[in-house]
């Protein structure tokens, strides 16, 4: 055993500096009663606190992810703390997580009016930050798995719907099973959340009936690695919902994954349940009446129109209300109209005349359907062309045509999935033809899509390098931003950096004209006390005063060797409130007397 591992067998991580000092001196005198060398001591003693009796915390998981308003909670940190116990951090104030005595028990403490939705989490000590996690709070009580439910003979019985159910696939091999009753022609709706959790599996979930039969399964939703199912039932009785998944990223070993970290939400539900609405966006001008789509909806589900007047001025998405449903919905925000697509107009002669900004619903009704519409513009003009898929069978392209028909531009997917856009320039004035169809030459009523036609606008972003930083007293560190100014946005705007001790944060500067990187050089005094906690970094427009804040995105993606991994979907993508450790100067040795 080596001398680090020895150490952390005897308990000297949980030891602070000055225990340490403490034991280096009974060291040095007792090595001075036998006349032996001192080197050993002399290190302990003047050396700053060793690098491996503490180290930054790894949060990987909160189990269970989901907590409901207004309770209390024992919960698990899945991660790596050394020590523990850590600290928390939430971005709700009315959110409170302690540390227990044994190592990764916590207890949640969830006051009502904290906003519902999912929040973020992180755990921290003096030597910095983990990851931004997420927890998710309902108004609704969750339900705990309760083991043993691995065989359809025996599931965990579920007898109020709807619900969240608070589950973890924990060891290698590991499928959970609940059973619901269901009445003839009923459709149950199974919904699973773990990749967008950010847990390592990539979920399966599978239908059978009492006997064990599949009558149901899903893999992939089609935006996601978490599936989705609509099951109907033929006939009364009881149905089982089986939870397994793989490994995420996919390695070689082909079985069932389970470990601590495959935490997961599954959604349970036989009632009214909204898929996406007719059209489906909103306008800001005037009203939008709206139609719903989904399963076991009853005539006075939705209310006839939604008013443009409630919509929040920088809001690109709102939530339906008064909606007589068991899930949320929320649906995009337009400039301009809001279309239904008219038939027939699958040739260029046939597309509508309409006139940015406007979006349009239509439906890829059937193999080789080509959806169209028509604007007239000027030479030079710039439009950003999107195209919002309701259901993941619809992987659809997107072109602009003349009006003979001949192709100027295409796209088949985007940056954020596999739903196409693009930005287009005139060449030329005149007529021109957008057209939507289906990839896979596929069609169906559920194979809706909304395409959404608008110049690009102004916007100002700023990216931070990384979600924590960490700084050394002593030391000039440096803090870098990344920003962008695009489709036109000028005028001069100054960047600030707010909530680190006064002290040591630098003044404002000017945001460059032009995209490019920000650096702050910040010099911090050998005498400055250590600090941890959150700070932000905003950009203000001198001219109207809008602000900015510079975020840091939570969503990677790459390949090993071929093989996908990272997330490009999470429950919360980006944050917008960074962390600052900053470590006292380090002990310098004194100085050889001779």
């Amino acid at each position: 055993m080596n001398r680090a591992r020895r150490f952390r067998s005897s308990g000297w991580p949980t030891a602070g500096p000055r225990v340490l000092r403490r034991l280096a001196r009974q060291l040095a005198r007792r090595c001075a009663r036998h006349g032996l060398l001192l080197p050993c001591a002399v290190t302990l003693l003047w050396a700053p606190f060793p690098a491996w009796a503490a180290a930054v915390p790894t949060l990987d998981q909160l189990f269970p992810a989901g907590f409901q308003l207004g309770t209390s909670n024992a919960a698990v940190a899945v991660g790596k703390f050394d020590p523990w116990p850590v600290r928390f951090w939430v971005d709700s104030p009315g959110v409170q997580i302690t540390s227990a005595t044994n190592s990764g028990g916590l207890q949640v403490q969830i006051s009502r009016d904290v906003t519902p939705g999912p929040h973020l989490v992180r755990a921290w000590n003096e030597e910095g930050s983990s990851q931004p996690r997420f927890l998710i709070i309902t108004a609704e009580a969750p339900v705990a798995e309760v083991e043993p439910n691995d065989q359809v003979t025996q599931p965990q019985r579920i007898e109020n719907l709807p619900v969240w159910i608070n589950g973890r696939l924990e060891k290698s091999g590991d499928v959970d099973c609940y059973s619901v009753h269901l009445d003839r022609s009923q459709t149950l709706i199974a919904a699973l959340q773990a990749f967008v959790l950010g847990s390592p599996l990539d979920g399966v979930l599978r239908v059978t009936d009492s006997r064990g039969v599949q009558v149901g399964w899903n893999h992939d939703d089609g935006r996601t690695l978490d599936p989705f199912v609509a099951f109907t039932a033929p006939s009364a009785g009881e149905y089982v919902v089986q939870v397994f998944g793989f490994a995420y990223p996919a390695d070689s070993d082909v079985r069932f994954t389970g470990n601590a970290r495959c935490v997961y939400r599954l959604q349970l539900s036989r009632g009214p349940w909204v898929a996406y609405t007719l059209p489906m966006g909103v306008s800001r001008q005037g009203r939008t009446s709206l139609k719903l789509s989904g399963w076991n909806l009853a005539a006075d589900a939705l209310p006839a129109e939604f008013p443009g007047a409630r919509i929040p001025a920088d809001a690109d998405t709102v939530w339906l209300t008064g909606l007589k449903t068991e899930n949320r919905v929320s649906v995009p925000v337009g400039p301009g109209p809001e279309w239904m697509e008219k038939e027939p107009n699958d040739r260029p002669p046939e597309a509508a005349l309409l006139e940015p900004p406007f979006a349009v619903t239509g439906i890829i009704s059937s193999a080789g359907d080509e959806d169209r519409v028509a604007m007239r513009v000027k030479k030079g003009e710039v439009f950003r062309l999107e195209v919002r898929s309701a259901s993941p069978q619809l992987d659809a392209w997107l072109k602009v045509e003349t009006a003979a028909g001949k192709e100027l531009q295409r796209s088949d997917d985007s940056s954020s999935g596999r739903d196409p856009s693009l930005v287009w320039t005139a060449g030329e004035e005149g007529r021109f033809v957008i057209a939507v169809g289906s990839l896979l030459h596929r069609g169906g009523e559920d194979y809706a899509y909304r395409l959404s036609v608008g110049h690009p606008e102004p916007s100002v972003t700023a990216k931070a390098a990384d979600h924590s930083f960490t700084f050394e007293a002593g030391r000039t560190n440096e803090l870098k931003v990344s920003v962008k100014l695009e489709n036109g946005a000028k005028g001069k705007w100054t960047a600030a950096l707010t909530g680190l001790p006064a002290e040591w944060t630098p003044p404002s500067q000017e945001v460059p004209e032009k995209s490019g990187d920000m650096s702050w050089k910040i010099p911090v005094a050998a005498t400055a006390a250590a600090f941890s906690g959150s700070f932000q970094v905003i950009l203000r427009s001198a001219e109207t005063g809008q602000t900015r804040l510079a975020t840091h995105d939570l969503i990677v993606v790459g390949e090993n060797n071929g093989v996908p991994n990272g997330y490009n979907h999470l429950v919360i993508e980006s944050i917008d409130t960074l962390w600052m450790t900053l470590k006292p100067a380090k002990a310098k040795p004194p100085a050889d007397k001779k």
